[in-house]
């Protein structure tokens, strides 16, 4: 599971804004916002460094911002 969704919401942030910053379509990106496919590493790194945030802020409950 990884915490994409609840950096949106705290962000602000579309999903619609997230798919073009990563290249990815909104359904693929809606698919990693919703938990139902994990991004690949390399991909959850994008996702990290487009939203600004540590990537382990992504993966661990337990990581604080």
């Amino acid at each position: 599971m990884n915490r994409i969704k609840e950096v949106l919401d705290q962000k602000g942030i579309k999903q619609t804004w997230l798919a073009e910053q990563i290249g990815k379509s909104f359904s693929q990106t809606n698919a990693y916002v919703c938990n139902r496919r994990q991004p690949s590493l390399e991909m959850l790194f994008e996702i990290a460094r487009v939203l600004d945030v540590d990537v382990k802020y992504l993966i661990d409950s337990k990581v604080e911002r």
